[in-house]
């Protein structure tokens, strides 16, 4: 309908316009006016959509609605101000999303706000925020990472360290999380599943594919040689000696 600030509507977040939702407070102006109702959303009652002068102007997240009250006016400055901090309360709420599948580092997370439209400075007050509340902590994350493939997936030191790098966190919380790693369990335990894989080889064979598998996992030769002939002891017996005589 001519005059109806569609782009703003709660309704077409779902992408049907072509201005995402977290720039429209940058990217759609919204004039001051009289609150005349606030009403929370159907299809999501955390947020309140915020009626102007009897029209719908802009939604909110609930805990920003309710500073508000019906009959109070709202300057251009006042919504603005209201929408930018929409913008990091729902920066915040998807980036909550990301973590509760599993730790993040605030590169990840961030990289991951950038991807979905979120302006920088929207971004990095999102992340400020769950920093502040314990949520975010890249040497929690990296505690978490290393012990996580220490568990299921052993990888030597050089690995993890590029893994964290990859990761975006800093070179000295890297160092100082792997600096009380046990490089030479997490071996053994990377070891023991290819050892069964490969115990019906003879030595020569048993040894290199072994080497080899530890080598690919980030394992220094240091480690692997004497972790190799150990195993080779271990599951490939020696020929029986033949006496004098038979």
């Amino acid at each position: 309908m001519p005059g109806e600030k569609r782009g703003i509507c709660p309704r077409h977040w779902s992408g049907w316009v072509t201005v995402p939702p977290w720039r429209l407070s940058h990217g759609v102006s919204v004039m001051g006016g009289e609150i005349t109702a606030l009403r929370v959303q159907k299809r999501n009652r955390q947020r309140v959509s915020v009626y102007l002068d009897g029209r719908f102007a802009f939604g909110l997240a609930a805990i920003e609605a309710a500073r508000l009250r019906v009959g109070q006016f709202l300057s251009d400055e006042e919504i603005a101000l209201l929408q930018k901090r929409d913008g990091v309360e729902r920066a915040a709420e998807r980036a909550l999303n990301l973590l509760s599948y599993r730790p993040r580092s605030r590169a990840e997370v961030r990289r991951r706000l950038a991807q979905k439209g979120y302006e920088e400075e929207t971004v990095e007050e999102a992340l400020d925020r769950l920093t502040r509340a314990g949520l975010l902590d890249d040497r929690a994350f990296a505690h978490y990472w290393v012990e996580n493939r220490f568990q299921f997936n052993p990888r030597g030191v050089a690995v993890l360290r590029q893994e964290l790098w990859q990761k975006g966190v800093d070179q000295a919380i890297v160092e100082e999380v792997l600096a009380e790693y046990d490089e030479e369990t997490a071996a053994a335990r990377a070891a023991e599943a290819a050892v069964r894989r490969l115990r019906r080889l003879d030595p020569p064979t048993f040894r290199r594919r072994l080497s080899d598998y530890l080598r690919r996992r980030g394992f220094p030769y240091a480690v692997i040689a004497p972790l190799v002939e150990q195993a080779l002891a271990d599951h490939i017996p020696e020929e029986p000696l033949q006496e004098h005589g038979e």
